[in-house]
């Protein structure tokens, strides 16, 4: 489903015989390389991400799905190393919002909608993010970070006759964790997604963690399953994330339209991340510490 973006460009007519095994550790390495340099694509230029997608679409043709195991190879946990657009929406919550959208002006108004919904956060800082896949489920760890006292004037420093203007090192983080059933796997190791929750975990918000963990979370299929129950034409959207190449370290994703997720296997767990150790007093029992370290 989907035509590739403006801002995508067809594959290359990479023969068969173009990649041998003996190229691929050479191609992930300058992908991974790329990653790094343009800080996951947020920060790639037009042709860097033009150079990125000449070595992805490499990695594609030498894929042989018959050599690839879903359960040696796609369960664990994956780290996003490189997307050319907006990380989020390697969420199937985002996933499942492209898909409600019909293909040509929809589906680019939805492209400006992330893009905007991004600049309107530009003040937060997105930290890792990966997927978490089992056999029956994926579940998408966003860990963001923002600054709670970005700037303030002339305070009085109480030691020294100083004042101080500036940031504060407090900072409000968590993690945006939205979970999705895998209700199809495909013999190319692609997976069809039905959306469920999404939920807050690890706030670090004194007085506010507790009801972020506990209560407040996001029912989406619930909610799905109401629309379908009340207008005829609504139906709860089952997106496919696309595996185009996949080995033991390895795999690249597409969504619906082509975009591409780079990810890297940090381990064989299925199970999520357990934020329940993180305090919650806006870094400042780490404040504390680094103090106590550096001047005590």
């Amino acid at each position: 489903a989907g035509e590739l973006s403006s801002e995508e460009t067809a594959p290359p007519s990479w023969g068969p015989s173009t990649v041998l095994p003996s190229d691929l550790p050479a191609l992930k390495t300058k992908l991974l390389a790329m990653a790094a340099a343009t800080a996951r694509g947020e920060a790639a230029s037009p042709s860097e991400k033009d150079e990125v997608r000449d070595l992805v679409f490499a990695l594609e043709s030498a894929m042989d799905p018959a050599a690839a195991s879903y359960e040696r190879d796609m369960l664990g946990t994956w780290e996003l190393v490189f997307s050319d657009t907006q990380l989020f929406r390697s969420s199937p919550f985002f996933m499942a919002g492209r898909a409600v959208c019909k293909d040509g002006q929809e589906a680019d108004q939805y492209d400006w909608f992330c893009d905007q919904h991004r600049a309107a956060l530009s003040m937060s800082q997105i930290k890792r993010v990966r997927q978490v896949v089992s056999e029956t489920q994926l579940v998408s760890e966003f860990e963001v970070s923002a600054g709670t006292v970005p700037f303030i004037e002339s305070v009085p420093i109480p030691f020294g006759g100083i004042k101080y203007s500036g940031g504060l090192p407090l900072a409000i983080t968590g993690a945006i964790v939205s979970s999705a059933d895998i209700v199809e796997k495909m013999d190319d190791m692609s997976i069809k997604l039905l959306m469920d929750t999404v939920e807050i975990k690890g706030s670090n918000i004194p007085g506010l963690r507790n009801l972020l963990d506990t209560v407040v979370r996001l029912e989406s299929r619930a909610l799905g399953n109401a629309l379908e129950q009340n207008i005829d034409s609504y139906e709860n959207p089952t997106p496919i994330f696309r595996t185009s190449y996949l080995d033991s370290d390895t795999r690249v994703s597409r969504d619906q339209d082509g975009k591409i997720f780079v990810y890297s296997k940090t381990s064989s767990s299925m199970v999520p991340t357990d934020y329940s150790d993180t305090a919650a007093d806006f870094g400042l029992g780490d404040i504390v510490s680094g103090l106590t370290r550096a001047f005590l």
